[in-house]
């Protein structure tokens, strides 16, 4: 049996020439970016009796990027991790694509520990930053903060993006400051702008001979685009002239690969 997915009947057509910027957030930003963009997860423990994995749908937030948990030990999962630490985060990014495979999601594994001293009012504000809903239960006597101290990360992008990622290189990694609130900017872009995406593919992404091209996200490094040529389907890295820190400066970046795009 092949030991991967066997081969497409169309392959990708192949850039023709180079691709003048194909910079792109690193595995660890990926994956606290994802972890940044929701506040809920499907949390795996083992049960107490015969350590079965045991699945179920919690809320979180962010503490220096380690999910904080609030967990009831009525619940299954709270009782799980009095008795056995070890645990993992499933993390779906909340724009789901139409093909859910195609989303991007990050697994979260480490060791359970309840936060102590200073930590304590830190988690708790975390928790409920992300989950203000939890003001009302918080304090009750029966739940405990949960801080998932991460060992191992792995990060899917789609189909054929994904990597493992350090707890050192995910703790030290920064969230995307774009993608999280790019999804209309997108939109716009391709709706509006559908020949500037054409022209950013054709001299900047390594198409010449592309007949369409279709943005399909934007982040503080570039955007990604489908493409359309006569060989067959692609996608491609357009990247801006420097990366950006905060939302407001896409419109300039996408106004000036425009100009870049078309002067060449």
């Amino acid at each position: 049996m092949s030991s991967d997915h066997g081969r497409p009947s169309r392959s990708p057509a192949t850039p023709l020439t180079s691709v003048a910027d194909a910079a792109r957030p690193s595995p660890a930003e990926e994956a606290r970016t994802v972890a940044a963009a929701t506040n809920t997860a499907t949390l795996a423990t083992l049960t107490g009796e015969g350590g079965d994995p045991w699945a179920s749908f919690v809320t979180f937030g962010l503490l220096d990027g380690q999910p904080v948990l609030c967990l009831s030990r009525m619940a299954e999962h709270g009782r799980n991790l009095e008795v056995d630490a070890r645990a993992s985060l499933a993390i779906v990014a909340p724009d789901m694509p139409a093909d859910p495979l195609a989303a991007a999601r990050v697994t979260l594994a480490g060791i359970a520990e309840r936060p102590q001293g200073e930590e304590v009012a830190a988690a708790r504000q975390a928790h409920l930053a992300a989950v203000p809903a939890a003001s009302i239960y918080v304090d009750f006597t029966d739940f405990t903060l949960w801080v998932l101290r991460v060992e191992r990360v792995r990060w899917v992008g789609g189909y054929g993006r994904m990597d493992s990622v350090t707890a050192e290189d995910y703790a030290a990694a920064a969230p995307d400051p774009i993608t999280p609130g790019a999804g209309r900017a997108v939109a716009h872009l391709n709706d509006d702008h559908a020949d500037a995406l054409l022209d950013m593919a054709r001299v900047l992404g390594g198409y010449p001979d592309a007949t369409a091209a279709v943005c399909d996200r934007a982040d503080r490094y570039g955007l990604d685009l489908r493409v359309e040529t006569p060989r067959g389907p692609a996608a491609t890295r357009v990247g801006y002239a420097a990366a950006l820190t905060s939302p407001g400066e896409l419109r300039s970046a996408t106004v000036e690969l425009t100009r870049i795009a078309r002067a060449g």
